[in-house]
């Protein structure tokens, strides 16, 4: 397996992966599965600024993730949201922790001090592959941070929101500039990603 940096080509792939977490689960919140097409932009807008990485063997994408703008205020630029699917075949493998592993590591040369993880849950128990991404941040260092008690509607029912932090570099009263993924050199991700 390697870990490499998605393509456009990749948007077919990453979108049969994504379908059943939005057609069969509140993992996410959207209503409409993206198509090949919004998929590939979201891929070249993400990689502007922000990593997003596949995991591959043989040429088949097993999983996916990548991190974003946490809000739109230039104080929280050293912030960022991040997010993972994996093909549910290939669950319990490890591929998520290596992408998280490489994920944090290219936010860190990027100046990012943060990670946030916004998790669905139910209202009624924390069961399931709920409960399972929440132990994967917790055994990743994320520590709970926030509730957001029905916060989104989906298939008929209300779903709760927590937030996950993970703080990866140090605070500085100044700290550097964040560093676009689009302006990190190509051997240094190569590095990383090794």
């Amino acid at each position: 397996m390697i870990i490499r940096v998605a393509k456009k080509t990749d948007a077919s792939q990453i979108a049969q992966i994504y379908r059943p977490y939005v057609e069969n689960t509140a993992i996410s919140f959207e209503y409409t599965t993206p198509d090949s097409a919004e998929i590939s932009k979201r891929i070249e807008e993400t990689l502007i600024n922000y990593p997003y990485l596949v995991a591959e063997e043989d040429g088949i994408i097993l999983g996916y993730a990548y991190t974003g703008r946490y809000k739109g205020r230039k104080a929280y630029d050293w912030g960022a949201e991040i997010s993972i699917y994996i093909e549910e075949k290939f669950q319990k493998r490890g591929i998520g922790r290596q992408l998280y592993t490489k994920i944090e590591e290219i936010s860190k040369e990027q100046n990012i001090t943060n990670l946030y993880a916004c998790i669905t849950t139910e209202n009624e128990d924390e069961s399931g592959f709920v409960s399972n991404s929440t132990k994967f941040h917790e055994h990743m260092g994320y520590e709970m941070v926030g509730r957001f008690a029905y916060s989104g509607n989906k298939f008929g029912k209300w779903y709760n929101t927590v937030f996950m932090e993970k703080q990866i570099s140090d605070h500085t009263d100044n700290p550097p500039e964040v560093i676009p993924f689009s302006l990190m050199g190509n051997d240094e991700i190569k590095k990383i990603l090794k």
